[in-house]
């Protein structure tokens, strides 16, 4: 069975590539970006346990992007009793993510997107 256009969407999201539009329009095409079109192939060409195994990805996917927001909610509490909050837990979850969608990308047989490869750390010599 085919991906919804909103699975589409977010799979793109997810591996990091940015909106696609409502089609191949000027530069930003995927003609463009031949990775962003080898992702358009893949989409287009998966088996049906392949597509199975990314719609799994997606719904840990989507758990994990929505813990990262929620997660703001403790950032007023430094420590309540005995409870103390983790100071790094949305950078924590931040990394969690990107790891889950960096290994979206290597199931998909792609590279991480432009959105991805902004989070990466970068080394100046």
């Amino acid at each position: 069975m085919a991906f919804t256009e909103a699975e589409r969407t977010d799979i793109r999201r997810f591996c990091g590539y940015p909106a696609y539009g409502a089609g191949n329009q000027g530069f930003q095409g995927w003609r463009f970006h031949q990775v962003y079109g080898l992702l358009e192939f893949r989409l287009g060409h998966l088996t049906g346990s392949e597509e199975t195994t990314t719609r799994r990805y997606l719904a840990s996917l989507a758990g994990l992007e929505q813990a990262i927001p929620a997660s703001g909610e403790n950032l007023d509490t430094d420590q309540a009793a005995v409870w103390t909050r983790n100071r790094d837990e949305i950078d924590d979850r931040v990394r969690l993510y990107d790891g889950w969608c960096r290994r979206l990308c290597g199931f998909l047989g792609i590279p991480p997107g432009p959105g991805l490869a902004s989070r990466q750390p970068t080394l100046v010599v």
